[in-house]
């Protein structure tokens, strides 16, 4: 059973640092012990605990607190098959709390990463599948789902939150440039940030409420993407 989670210990948020400088296997191997203590132990504690408490918000959401990259807690190890870049470790540890069927980053969710630097919260998502990106242009240049687009970001805007995706210079073919939308056409996946959160918030009693407050916030863009993605196909 994971711990009560009280905030990231400040070993864990020094890990995180000193791994930039070291991104090699020869200085994480030595000192795995200590990346599962402060670093695996309490975000095992935290998935536990915020997804009891998220599903007061959202009560179909999902979370797992397995450690083998199946769960909430993801990978730190990089697939480096494909990538110039052959640092064996990723500089931030990410948890997620997604809401939908299959896999978990191919649907809407509540996202936390933790660095050497603090933390950032995340609500949305980081990569539209294809079946997700047609039923997104649709719902864009939809009477009623596109207004509800521009409602919801503009609350979470509002709110002091910055909202990311847009990836495209043009607007798809197949759809008019001058719609009134014409700019959320050129996205090619959306979410809100926090902006960083600073370690001495990460490693206080008071995250968990202070990450609880952000994703409750931020939750009108995560509703709107949970009901666009019930129509992809």
């Amino acid at each position: 059973m994971p711990t009560q989670f009280t905030g990231f210990p400040p070993e864990g948020i020094q890990f995180m640092h000193d791994l930039v400088q070291n991104n090699d296997r020869d200085w994480f191997n030595p000192r795995k012990e200590l990346y599962k203590t402060h670093i695996v132990q309490p975000s095992i504690a935290f998935v536990q605990a915020m997804g009891q408490r998220l599903q007061h918000l959202v009560p179909n959401i999902q979370y797992d607190t397995r450690t083998n990259g199946s769960g909430s807690l993801m990978r730190i190890y990089r697939d480096t098959r494909f990538s110039q870049d052959k640092t064996p470790y990723k500089e931030y540890v990410g948890i997620i709390f997604w809401e939908g069927s299959g896999k978990k980053t191919d649907n809407p969710g509540f996202h936390l990463g933790l660095t050497g630097h603090g933390a950032e919260i995340h609500v949305g998502m980081h990569g539209f599948p294809k079946p997700m990106l047609a039923a997104y242009r649709q719902a864009v240049v939809d009477e009623k789902l596109g207004a509800a687009l521009v409602e919801r970001v503009t609350a979470v805007q509002k709110a002091g939150y910055t909202v990311g995706g847009e990836h495209y210079k043009r607007v798809p073919r197949g759809f008019d440039p001058d719609h009134l939308r014409a700019d959320w056409l050129r996205y090619a996946t959306l979410y809100a940030s926090s902006g960083n959160i600073p370690t001495s918030i990460v490693t206080s009693d008071n995250f968990f409420d202070v990450c609880f407050a952000h994703f409750e916030q931020m939750l009108p863009l995560h509703n709107w993407l949970v009901q666009v993605a019930q129509t992809a196909v």
